[in-house]
């Protein structure tokens, strides 16, 4: 229902501070209305990144947020490395439709080395700006804000240690607080009392101050501060005639609805009632248009001066492909320089192996001959040996016949001496 009071209202336009008097309705009013029938029609896209260790109490929390009953793989503390996991919801409430996007780390802090854990993490969010740029810069685009996979949330849920941070928390935080709208959440905060909550939050929210962390701001709402604890159940009973979630104890229930046991309804209200629209026009304007500069800038594109005039695209285009040219010749010159380099250190190498071998042939070949010589010096001895050896025999065996024949002569003159 509408209800109109004035009829006639002046209206300041411009800087010159003209009033136009108007005399009636002229129906401009209802341009808000206008805006929300589309956007009802359209519907509304919630992207959210959750992020904690295995058995932090990840499911259970959104299923808590959102009153749903979501199917999720559960995951064990022996996962490899760290990864992502995307599901997509399509929820509708009083005609309100939401496709919701829940990506949720696994394996996180379940590695002995954990340098690398915020790698995975990080790449998925630009990732999805990187989609979102290439998009915008095609001729054709397509950009329904109810495809938009850009993360407007990110629930960091922490242990309820008691102490400190843990320095992969504060390492990831430190890594991404600049890509995504941070909101630091205790997690299991009826695992500590209310003295140890207390001081635990001061101290994260010292940590990050002191970190220089850069955390969703809440403009004005004094009623919230980060880090938010929070409890989260599957479990409902009924009190006092209306169904509510709790966590049982032997000693009684806690109640996650309730503001006296946990902050679970501030991040609901931040999350779902009072800042969804900001965060996901934060998402855009700030943390979308900060990676966006960075990129625009590696391809070329400046800002101008403002009293210049505006560089066209095209001129920017001309001016990357000749330098784009320009850093192939001078790498094509390069690649040529170090292959002539090459070419060079190969032929001396070459000629200095042919040097070593002709070397060693020549002196293989010098002691060949000296092998040589030897053999034919020790050939002719042997022949001179051999020559005197038979000459030797022969006169032996010419002493020895003589003897024989002298031995004969003897015997036959003894013979004849005796027969006579």
């Amino acid at each position: 229902v509408l209800l109109f009071i004035s009829v006639e209202m002046p209206r300041v336009l411009g800087a010159s501070g003209r009033v136009l008097d108007l005399a009636g309705r002229v129906g401009f009013d209802t341009l808000p209305d206008q805006l929300v029938n589309r956007e009802l029609k359209r519907g509304f896209a919630l992207n959210i990144l959750v992020i904690g260790e295995t058995g932090v109490g990840k499911s259970t929390l959104l299923e808590s947020l959102f009153k749903q009953q979501f199917e999720n793989e559960p995951h064990t503390h022996f996962t490899e490395s760290v990864g992502t996991e995307v599901n997509t919801y399509d929820l509708e409430e009083a005609g309100v439709k939401l496709k919701l996007m829940v990506v949720n780390s696994t394996g996180f802090g379940d590695q002995l080395n954990r340098t690398n854990s915020p790698e995975k993490i990080i790449e998925y969010i630009d990732a999805q700006f990187e989609k979102y740029l290439q998009e915008e810069l095609k001729t054709t685009r397509a950009l329904p804000p109810a495809h938009d996979t850009r993360i407007h949330s990110c629930l960091y849920l922490l242990a309820p240690t008691g102490h400190s941070l843990k320095s992969l928390d504060l390492f990831t935080m430190k890594a991404i607080h600049q890509k995504v709208n941070l909101i630091p959440v205790i997690a299991k905060a009826d695992t500590v009392t209310k003295p140890e909550l207390a001081a635990y939050k001061a101290i994260v929210a010292r940590e990050l101050a002191d970190n220089d962390i850069e955390l969703y701001t809440l403009h004005g709402d004094d009623k919230i501060s980060f880090p938010l604890a929070v409890i989260g159940s599957k479990d409902e009973i009924v009190v006092g005639g209306e169904r509510v979630r709790v966590r049982q104890y032997p000693w009684g229930i806690v109640e996650v609805e309730n503001e006296e046991h946990s902050d679970f309804i501030k991040l609901r209200s931040l999350l779902l009632r009072t800042h969804t629209e900001r965060l996901r026009v934060r998402t855009h304007r700030v943390l979308y248009e900060r990676y966006r500069k960075v990129q625009l800038q590696k391809m070329g594109f400046e800002d101008n001066d403002p009293e210049s005039e505006p560089a066209s695209l095209k001129e920017i285009y001309e001016q990357k492909r000749r330098q784009h040219l320009a850093e192939l010749q001078q790498r094509e010159e390069e690649m040529r320089q170090r292959c002539v380099g090459k070419v060079k250190r190969k032929e001396a190498e070459l000629k200095q192996a042919e040097a070593d071998l002709n070397a060693k042939f020549e002196k293989l070949r010098a002691i060949h001959i000296e092998e040589q010589r030897q053999i034919r010096v020790q050939l002719v001895a042997l022949e001179q040996e051999r020559k005197d050896f038979l000459a030797q025999a022969n006169r032996d065996a010419d002493e020895a016949t003589r003897k024989k024949k002298d031995k004969g002569d003897k015997d036959k003159k003894k013979e004849k001496k005796d027969h006579v």
